[in-house]
């Protein structure tokens, strides 16, 4: 934890102690400890990338201005370190916790609804670059940018044969008749359970935002595929009572999740549990 002190320093935040903090698969992060006594979360990266914490600190910032999403306030952020108010941990024995975030996330798609699906500039999803480039169109948009782009990754060609690509096409080229139509909103775009914290008042934030105007299903589906703390049981009932969710949304959510299982295996994170389940997405096709 040298590298994050260092840097620390030369923005300017003397830090008594670091302590490193688990669960990032990019970055090494860390809850430094200031000679005040006061707190702060930072991030760094052995090879700074370009914009990386440029577009985070973006992202968090267009979730809580246009939507109302709590999320840590941005101290410090430069090429190669992040700083952010820390935030405890969400407590998921709290069923008001789930409901409240699910009113959260329905206010977000509700107050950002848009023309066009994208973003004004390309973002980072992990360590990998995500396509953000305008699109009216949101099947054509969704099937080339979260999709078919993850096909020439060296990883996602090792992992899946020309069939089974084959497949994936063909399951694009028929999202007109599987999704239905729907306006763009702003999404977080990385909704799995460890970007969900809580807020200093003991609220819902979230963090690591990986953002785009997209469809509200595309985010509610990445908590829907992933284990869930059972307070978290009527996340969904609650959302859909406030933002009401097309008929069939259950069947769908798999469809939207193909970009979080291909992002994986080109990460190479549970590469092959990733791999199955997209075969078993595309076996009809």
């Amino acid at each position: 934890m040298e590298l994050l002190p260092a840097r620390l320093r030369a923005a300017g935040f003397e830090a008594e102690s670091v302590r490193a903090v688990p669960g990032g698969v990019v970055a090494l992060a860390g809850l430094a400890t200031l000679r005040d006594g006061s707190q702060v979360f930072a991030k760094t990266l052995r090879a700074p990338a370009s914009d990386l914490f440029e577009v985070e600190a973006a992202g968090l910032r267009a979730l809580r201005e246009l939507g109302g999403v709590a999320t840590p306030r941005v101290l410090a952020v430069t090429r190669d370190l992040l700083v952010l108010e820390p935030l405890p941990p969400r407590r998921d024995d709290d069923e008001r916790f789930w409901e409240e975030l699910a009113l959260a996330l329905a206010g977000l798609h509700a107050a950002t609804a848009g023309e066009r699906f994208g973003w004004h500039r390309d973002g980072w999803l992990g360590r990998l670059r995500q396509d953000n480039t305008w699109d009216a169109d949101g099947h054509a948009w969704f099937a080339r940018r979260r999709i078919l782009r993850w096909l020439p990754e060296p990883l996602v060609e090792a992992a899946l044969d020309r069939a089974e690509r084959q497949a994936l096409e063909r399951l694009c080229a028929a999202l007109p008749d599987l999704l239905p139509p729907a306006p763009p909103v702003l999404t977080h775009g990385d909704l799995w359970l460890e970007n969900i914290l809580a807020a200093p008042a003991g609220g819902p934030a979230l963090i690591d935002p990986a953002v785009s105007y997209s469809w509200a299903e595309a985010d509610l589906s990445m908590l829907w595929c992933s284990p869930r703390p059972p307070a978290a049981r009527r996340f969904f009932e609650v959302y859909a009572a406030t933002a009401p969710l097309p008929d069939g949304w259950q069947e769908r959510m798999p469809l939207y999740h193909l970009r979080e299982l291909l992002s994986s295996i080109a990460h190479d994170d549970n590469a092959r549990e990733c791999a199955e389940a997209v075969r078993e997405i595309v076996a009809p096709f």
